[in-house]
């Protein structure tokens, strides 16, 4: 399997300037989505407290936020974003790509090998907890364990594991997302509730 890595020189909030990685036939960004603006310049609702993105979640708003609200996990995991966020018509992705389908990581991990050998090929071969849970990075994907904000505000699996939302529902409640975690070899499709924050990436259109 011959797997191509197309990089650009820089990473900024230009689109043509994302980072990038071809697996198969799809072309993904290299790194999480970690903008505070939608497409169109309207301000993403910063939710750092828990009452906040409890609230968001209840009113069912956009909202971000950083791993533990530390801007450091910014800079290694991106942004954190409710599903309202994902799938507001104002964009959440820049212009040229978009929030990635429950279907395009279905043939990403197909590509791969399928669920039980995706995730050791889409994990950093570094930044995961000990030497057993980094993977070859196969693929490029360059997946990091960005953890998660649950729909009560509180934080988990921070260096454990990383979530990122599909842009697909699954009914009213639930939308569908993929995890990579600390055993290597896997990457599993499950749903969460909306309010929940995961990481993004995108797909070029």
């Amino acid at each position: 399997m011959v797997l191509s890595v197309v990089l650009s020189a820089a990473i900024n909030h230009l689109p043509d300037d994302h980072r990038s990685v071809k697996i198969g036939d799809q072309v993904w960004m290299l790194e999480n989505l970690s903008v505070d603006h939608f497409r169109n310049g309207d301000p993403i609702t910063h939710a750092v407290t828990g009452d906040e993105w409890v609230q968001a979640g209840k009113e069912r708003k956009p909202a971000w936020c950083y791993y533990e609200n530390r801007e450091d996990n910014g800079v290694k995991y991106g942004r954190l974003y409710n599903w309202y966020a994902v799938t507001d018509t104002r964009g959440l992705a820049p212009k040229g790509w978009h929030v990635a389908t429950d279907a395009e990581w279905r043939l990403v991990t197909d590509h791969l090998g399928g669920e039980d050998a995706a995730g050791t090929k889409m994990k950093s071969n570094s930044g995961w907890p000990g030497p057993e849970g980094n993977g070859t990075n196969e693929s490029g994907f360059s997946g990091l364990p960005g953890g998660s904000r649950n729909l009560f505000g509180e934080f988990a699996y921070g260096e454990q594991a990383g979530y990122w939302w599909t842009s697909t529902a699954q009914d009213h409640e639930l939308a569908w997302y993929r995890v990579i975690d600390r055993s290597p070899w896997y990457v599993y499709r499950t749903n969460y509730s909306k309010a929940n924050g995961l990481s993004v990436r995108c797909v070029k259109e």
